[in-house]
This record gives C-alpha cells, structure tokens and sequence, in this order.
C-alpha cells in the first residue's frame, strides 16, 4: 500500500535509456561512469514498477474550485538516494539561495496552474494532491523521475545534462505521468506505452507554452530544451515538430524518434521502444495544433485531456484506438469544423489510421 490511494508506484524518466546505454560505452570514464551508475540505479527502481498497473477508481475528477491552491514541498535528498530528504522550502515561504529549489518550487506550481486554469483540474489526482520534489538526487545523476508519488531531479554530470530542474517542460512531463496514473493509466509497453509517453510530452510542451504565453506557431516544441550542456550537438531530447532532430552527436548518437508509421520501431528494449515511438503521437499533436492555431493548450490540449480522462480509453490502447478518441472527442467538443479536419489529417499524415 502507498500514500496515493494503493496504486503500485510507477515509474518514468526523463532520459531514455537509449541515451544513457550509448553512454555508458563511451572510451572517456567521466561519461561513461555517471551513465552506467544512472542505468543501473533506473534498473533497480524499474523493477518495481508493474508494467500494467491498477486503475483508480473514477476516471473523472471533480472540477476544481477557482480558488484551488497548490501544496508544494521541496525537499533536499543531499546526493543521497533516501526519499524525500531534508525540507528546504513549503507552499509560500519566500525563495531560498538554491537556485535548484526554487525553479521545481515554480515548475510545480506552473503545472498546477495549466491543469487548474484550462482544464479545472485540481492538482495531479484532480483532488488536491500535494505537489512534493526532492532536488540534488544522488550525485552526477543524469535523470529525473516521477516515482508515482513524488517528483525526484538529479543534478546532472555537467558534461552532457545539466541540472534537470532546468526545464519547465521536464517538470510538467514528469507530472503528468501522474495525471495518466490517475486517469487513463496507460500501460508502459508498446504503443500504449509510447501513447504513456506522448501524453506527458504534449503537456509538458503545453505547460511551457502556458507559462510563456506562446501561440502555437511561437513554440519551439522542444523538450528538455536546456537539459543538454554546451558542446553538445543537439537542442533538447525531443522535438515534436520534427521528430529525429533534436540531437545529433557523436557521445549521444543521433536522435531516433520516427514522425510516422512509415518509420515505426520495432524493439524489445525500452519496453517496446516507447521513448522512441512516442513521436509519433507527438507529431500529430503538433500537427492539429498548428493546423487550428491559437493557443495549442485550448483546443487541441482539451481534445487529448477529454481523450485521457474521458474514461474510454483502454489502457492497452494502441494509436489508431487513441486517434480514433480523439476525432470523437474534437466532434463531441466542436461539432463538425476545422477542429474534426485538423485531428483527422494530422493522424493520416502521421501514417495512423482512425475509424
């Protein structure tokens, strides 16, 4: 039994394990090292998580009150790896010295503030969860984590990740793991599991674009946008407008992510290849969310939130099953229009068929 509500802690990463495996081979013991000690401290966590985990008990929340506050805590794990760690800032206490602290303190409050605001989602759990984060997790620890309860950063190796507190996008992707545990609790495998993946990607890039104010053609699209030290060849671990070309470099390898089925990767590792397939779905979110314009976190954000928590969509859904959702959910919302247009050509130049 766990503290949110019995479901069995998940748990989901920001870096693929593609990434840190080419790594972990490099010549040079400085790279090499803080990738082998992050895989296999991943390893060990993975273990426990259930690939198909169990459902809460309503797929709907309540709508939130407009008054809803957050309730952050940050905590310091001091390079260790016993959770939480020492408290170090609460729910409204003034900025402290560490920059670290601070920026999951706003990145925290930044995603309850789409959820609240555009959806009326009253935190993760859409009832008031508690927003917890422990920051300088281990020591060169090239990850960040939502573990099904809390939110984990680590510091990065300086050469090639930086601080992964450092990206707003990370923040709101690794959270909204949650909201899919909560919710449609997609299974981590396959393409549900790349759809696992998609989903955070979409809100998280929507959580910048909200904290930014951006249009959907202002957007970068990027995520990890900032994660990636100087000298590294590549601008973010993924992008949805162009999936494939957020990286390029020779200790990282070449970013891998197909944009359509013509490219889909078949693969036994990364369970099912979701980190990789997931662009995908990404892709085509990006697509009706250009095709309608605006701000992306209106209408095509509330197409895929009525989708993932509208209580229909299974939790081995494949993409056609999920696309077919949303073509049902933009009518439902819409009506017959550019919305309906938008959704049903992003999936067929993605490759996707929808019924």
């Amino acid at each position: 039994m766990t503290s949110n509500g019995g479901l069995k802690p998940v748990f989901c990463t920001i870096v693929p394990p593609h990434i840190l495996d080419r790594l972990a081979q490099h010549e040079d013991p400085a790279l090499s090292d803080s990738a082998l000690r992050t895989l296999q401290h991943d390893s060990s966590l993975r273990t426990r998580r259930r690939v198909t985990a169990v459902r809460t008990q309503a797929a709907v929340a309540a709508a939130a009150p407009a008054t809803s506050q957050p309730k952050r805590t940050i905590y310091d794990a001091q390079h260790g790896s016993d959770l939480p760690g020492t408290e170090v800032r609460a729910e409204g206490h003034d900025p402290v010295q560490d920059a670290s602290v601070n920026r999951a303190y706003a990145g925290l409050g930044a995603t309850f503030e789409l959820y609240l605001k555009a959806y009326e989602r009253n935190s993760i759990d859409g009832n008031g969860l508690p927003l917890n984060a422990s920051v300088h997790y281990e020591t060169n620890y090239d990850n960040a984590f939502w573990n099904g309860e809390q939110m984990v950063f680590g510091d990065g190796d300086g050469q090639i990740f930086t601080d992964f507190t450092s990206s707003v996008d990370v923040i709101g992707h690794e959270l909204t793991h949650g909201v899919t545990q909560y919710t449609a609790n997609l299974e981590y495998y396959g393409q549900s599991g790349a759809l696992n993946e998609s989903v955070s990607d979409v809100f998280g890039s929507l959580i910048k674009q909200y904290s930014l104010g951006q249009t959907a053609d202002q957007a970068d699209w990027l995520i990890g946008q900032g994660l990636l030290a100087p000298g590294v060849h590549g601008t973010a671990l993924r992008s949805m407008k162009a999936p494939g070309t957020a990286y390029d470099d020779p200790r990282l390898g070449k970013d891998p992510q197909p944009a359509t089925m013509a490219h889909y990767v078949h693969t036994n590792r990364d369970n099912g290849g979701v980190h990789t397939n997931s662009g995908i779905p990404n892709h085509a979110f990006y697509l009706v969310a250009s095709a309608i314009g605006g701000h992306a976190w209106e209408k095509a954000g509330q197409i895929w939130y009525d989708v993932l928590t509208g209580g229909q969509l299974a939790s081995d859904a494949d993409f056609a099953a999920f696309g077919t959702l949303t073509l049902k959910a933009a009518q439902q919302r819409y009506g017959a229009g550019a919305e309906v247009d938008a959704v049903q050509k992003a999936w067929a130049q993605v490759g996707v068929r929808t019924s």
